[in-house]
């Protein structure tokens, strides 16, 4: 495949339905902002949430670095997948302003395109946003990106960054 740019439908298409479908072992997304994002499966369009709840179910790992907390209708749609509660592992970091995915550790998006239908692209040709973004198989490009990823994960900007109070993981937004 090697580096490509993608831009706005292409980011649904290649991320999405392409790569994220795909994964066999993880998923790592970070985005600013994350809303009820709808894919298509066969001839329907579903909840991203449930796509990701049908990868849990086969074994992949999910995790989802986000910067504010995901309006009502996502947690809606979260309340229907159950494997979610233990299967999806999420963190809110008001600073992650950062947009990457990571499939595998074998291919990586990185751009300007949240994780919402407007910035994915799964809207109507004159509803989405305008994106940009490279998708690569490069793992000159995908260690840097995984390396950011991780550290944010695991907390190591934490204490210089003094924000950590409003930072929570999912389950702790949920009570």
């Amino acid at each position: 495949m090697a580096t490509q740019i993608v831009t706005d439908k292409q980011i649904y298409d290649r991320v999405t339905q392409e790569a994220i479908a795909g994964a066999a072992s993880y998923v790592w997304i970070a985005t600013a902002d994350i809303k009820d994002l709808h894919v298509k499966r066969g001839k329907s369009m579903i909840p991203f949430l449930q796509a990701l709840s049908g990868l849990i179910d086969i074994g992949v790992s999910i995790r989802i670095i986000h910067s504010k907390e995901p309006g009502p209708r996502f947690r809606k749609d979260f309340d229907r997948f159950p494997n979610l509660i233990d299967g999806l592992e999420m963190i809110l970091c008001p600073r992650a302003h950062f947009k990457t995915v990571i499939v595998d550790g074998v291919l990586a998006y990185t751009g300007s395109a949240n994780l919402t239908g407007a910035g994915m692209g799964a809207k109507s040709e004159f509803r989405r946003n305008f994106e940009c973004g490279i998708l690569t198989d490069d793992p000159k490009l995908i260690q840097p990106l995984m390396e950011q990823f991780d550290e944010l994960w695991i907390g190591g900007r934490c204490q210089p960054c003094q924000r950590k109070e409003y930072c929570a993981t999912y389950h702790e937004l949920l009570g």
